[in-house]
């Protein structure tokens, strides 16, 4: 099976990441992408479904709840 293009994108960058940190370890990776992912991923769905929360949350499998601590976590609201 072929990676999907995200997927594509997200492997590419990670193994530039690891060719930057030229032999450095790394700290906190798995923090630190789902919060590059996780803030342009809110406001393109926010976007899309015109401010709508319920709506965002109900296509992000997540309550509404959720999404609004998100919201407010990446200063959003």
């Amino acid at each position: 099976m072929t990676p999907k293009p995200i997927e594509q994108c997200v492997r590419e960058n990670l193994e530039a990441y690891f060719r930057d940190l030229d032999g450095e370890e790394p700290h906190s990776m798995h923090e630190m992408l789902i919060s590059l992912v996780e803030k342009p991923l809110l406001e393109v769905v926010m976007a899309k479904a015109q401010g709508n929360q319920s709506k965002a949350a109900d296509w992000l499998g997540i309550n509404r709840n959720t999404l609004r601590r998100k919201l407010t976590e990446h200063k959003m609201l």
